[in-house]
């Protein structure tokens, strides 16, 4: 086995190699000194987004072969890994801060009566005046109350934060405006004639609170988006294009409640005494930051826009109040409604609402006394998040803390066997890279592509391949369906190997407890699992008692088999190196006997039923060295091969230089009706081209069409082609699901298609493709 690793800055990727799944992460450090010249203690090794740490091995991260593994070199003056500490001191400090602010902030002097207009010396505005101030985050008009005024150099006030909503979505087609808070219905309003108090007002700063939102407590807001509270409601006929009023309007969504807004009105229609519509340009506080073509939809609540020297009002002149979108969609803010959406989502109750926690992850209300367990008082901490959306910390692996245990491996075999047997550097161990997608793993027949005679040297390259899917077991298949492969490795002696045919035994009666690969023969094997799965490729009843022989062998299911070199101390058709595909076999009969283990066990007789000549034959060496089939190792495996020829010393008699790659001289062959298709499908005339040039190299012509025929979108190849008139060719069921998600362009380049786009297969396509790959169409 081996794996990359890479520097965290990407410039450096070396392979180390030599190991096992069960290699120790600090017997990986030794090999990584060796090779980047790191010591250990500089090294810190990263997969997945996890620390790797010392006292853990590959297999404890899940590392696969060929996998990267990313080093960071620590510098000599890194202080070691561990969770960090806070401060004290600097909390202290932060806290002795925040306490000053808030001396200051309610330092402003108290005022004995709400009802009582004071006269701040300075300003329009009087202490305890009710008037509007505008949030200009999104442009709307709050009722507050003044609670003092000071002055303040220019510039030097914060704008005010957002408190609800969000920045409107259209605004003259741009999304999320800045909006130009030195201008609003009080300012506009104001004359140019006295330049001077408009200055002074500038530096003023009124200090604010907010009646519907107390949360916020007091505000600081410039006098610009402060104007006196709007008060009288105008009438339909009083209503005139042109005229700037104050109406309620909801961005999100029309029909329904919302916020204040300054708006210019644009149309008057009024078709009956019932029917009236009213058009405006919603005013968001800059020249350009306007809303246009907006329907109103109260038409009994259009206020007049007050301007700056009104009649100051008082709580003790009464509320004037306007009626806003509700809080809450679920119980319009309904205050003796119980509701779970914008109360406790315990209990429903809105009473004690200062005994009430907001999660900041999931903005749900929790009373103290509804949490389980209940808490005795509000925490301190500054974020709290709900049991739900809490982390357990218990479960988080932090940098320098090793893996917590894994139940799942905790009851593996390996896990709990006693033998010390390093059993991480099978191959079989390592997982597959790559998966065979061109046909289904139910598959039935020869895989497109790999020829008769076609040699792996490791099992799980017949597994990539598609050939034989299993990485251990001899057969593959169903008890429901049938037997798709099978491998004849001679695990049993008794078994006869005629090359055209042989006897196979089947699975079970083995112990193969404690993580063993092989056993000894201990009890009876059943005609279940696997054994039925090939006994239903006979063509035959199935018979679980005395077995049955098919009544036309050839009219049975066919079954891939790969003879393994294994299997050479038996019979002399097996490969000497590697695994071989010999081809398609049928079941002829199965039965039971007594083998020479003293046990009962399954035979099948196969025979050879390919078109294919057999890889053992004159003519079938003759095809092997035509199309240039030798043994597929690994990348990895080859270039070391190839490197430890070069750098040997002195060359060996016995060495034989490495092998030039074998030329194909074998092309493929196409027939009339598929010559005929591929002229017919004009469509595709210059891929087709492209293809036709890559027949001389054989099986390996269906690779490059693979890659010339792949959908864009599901990565595979495309199944019920459309060839859109950018001559790119897609799955229908793709481009359907593109323009259900309203995108009407083609997925490869762009080009846009219309809404209305015919999707219209192309069939000629298809059948090339059904025969150049059968069985790829099953189950897509």
């Amino acid at each position: 086995m081996w794996i990359q690793v890479r520097t965290i800055d990407g410039k450096e990727t070396r392979t180390v190699e030599d190991l096992s799944r069960l290699t120790k992460i600090e017997t990986l450090r030794l090999k990584i000194q060796d090779i980047f010249n790191v010591s250990p203690q500089q090294q810190r090794l990263f997969y997945r987004g996890k620390q790797m740490e010392d006292g853990l091995t590959l297999f404890d991260y899940n590392v696969g072969l060929n996998d990267i593994v990313q080093l960071l070199i620590r510098s000599q003056t890194d202080p070691p890994d561990g969770p960090t500490t806070k401060d004290p001191s600097g909390v202290a400090n932060l806290e002795t801060s925040s306490c000053m602010d808030n001396k200051k902030e309610s330092s402003h002097p108290p005022t004995s009566s709400r009802s009582t207009l004071i006269n701040p010396g300075i300003g329009l505005y009087k202490i305890n005046e009710l008037v509007d101030c505008r949030d200009v985050s999104i442009g709307a008009w709050f009722e507050a109350c003044i609670e003092n005024v000071t002055l303040s150099p220019k510039g030097q006030i914060t704008p005010t934060k957002g408190k609800v909503g969000r920045p409107p979505k259209r605004t003259n087609g741009k999304n999320n405006p800045v909006l130009n808070s030195e201008s609003n219905g009080a300012s506009t309003s104001q004359t140019d004639s006295n330049t001077e108090t408009k200055e002074k007002e500038e530096d003023i700063a009124y200090h604010i609170k907010y009646e519907d939102y107390p949360e916020h407590g007091v505000v600081e807001i410039r006098s610009v988006d402060v104007r006196p509270r709007a008060r009288t409601l105008l009438k339909w006929d009083q209503l005139q294009v042109g005229l700037k009023v104050m109406v309620n309007y909801n961005m999100e969504t029309p029909d329904e409640r919302g916020f204040w807004y300054d708006a210019e009105i644009v149309t008057i229609n009024q078709t009956s005494r019932t029917n009236k519509e009213l058009r405006v340009n919603i005013l968001l506080g800059g020249p350009e930051d306007v809303i246009g073509d907006c329907k109103v939809h109260f038409l009994d609540e259009i206020y007049q826009v007050e301007k700056p020297g009104a009649r100051a009002l008082s709580s003790a002149d009464g509320q004037f109040k306007r009626k806003s979108g509700p809080e809450c969609k679920h119980c319009k803010a309904d205050p003796e409604a119980e509701c779970r959406f914008c109360s406790c989502c315990v209990c429903g109750g809105k009473q004690d609402a200062h005994m009430q926690l907001l999660c900041d992850e999931c903005n749900m209300a929790f009373h103290i006394y509804c949490l389980n367990p209940p808490l005795a008082t509000i925490p301190d901490d500054e974020d709290w998040y709900c049991p739900t959306c809490k982390n357990d910390t218990s479960e988080v692996v932090k940098a320098g803390e090793k893996l917590k245990a894994s139940k799942k491996k905790a009851k593996m075999p390996s896990a709990t066997t006693e033998s010390q047997r390093d059993w991480g550097k099978g191959m079989a161990c390592v997982g597959r890279t790559k998966e065979c997608t061109i046909v289904p793993s139910n598959h039935y027949g020869p895989i497109p592509g790999i020829p008769v005679g076609t040699t792996w040297k490791f099992r799980v390259q017949v597994s990539e391949a598609g050939v034989h899917r299993p990485h251990v077991g001899g057969i593959h298949g169903r008890s429901n369906d049938g037997s798709y492969s099978l491998v004849l490795a001679g695990g049993f002696e008794d078994e006869v190997d005629r090359g055209d045919e042989f006897t196979y035994t089947g699975s079970g009666g083995r112990d193969l407890s404690g993580n063993k690969r092989i056993g000894e023969h201990c009890f009876d094997q059943t005609l279940t699992h696997m054994n039925r799965a090939l006994a239903l490729n006979c063509d035959a009843p199935l018979n679980d008692k005395d077995g049955a022989e098919s009544r036309n062998w050839r009219a049975g299911k066919p079954v891939r088999v790969v003879r393994s070199s294994k299997g050479r101390r038996i019979s002399k058709y097996a490969p000497e190196e590697g695994n071989r595909y010999d081809g398609i076999y049928k079941v002829v009969k199965y039965w039971p006997e007594i083998g020479k283990c003293g046990y009962l066990v399954w035979r099948y007789l196969l025979r050879r039923d390919d078109l294919e000549p057999a890889p053992w034959t004159p003519e079938g060496l003759e095809r092997i060295k035509k199309l240039g089939l030798a043994v597929q190792v690994r990348l990895r495996e080859q270039r070391k091969s190839i490197l430890m020829q070069f750098t040997a010393t002195e060359p060996s008699p016995e060495t034989e230089p490495p092998s030039k790659r074998v030329k194909i001289e074998e092309t493929f062959q196409l027939t009339e009706q598929q010559q005929q298709l591929i002229q017919d499908d004009t469509a595709n005339k210059k891929l087709w081209s492209e293809a036709m040039d890559h027949l001389k190299e054989g099986p390996n012509f269906l690779r490059k069409l693979e890659q010339i025929f792949m959908c864009v979108c599901c990565q595979e190849l495309a199944f019920q082609p459309i060839t859109t008139v950018c001559s790119h060719n897609v799955c229908k069921t793709c481009l359907q699901r593109s323009f259900r998600a309203a995108v009407y362009t083609c997925p490869a380049c762009r080009h846009d298609l219309g809404k209305d786009y015919v999707m219209n297969q192309n069939k000629k396509l298809q059948i090339l493709l059904d025969q150049f790959f059968p069985g790829y169409s099953k189950g897509r």
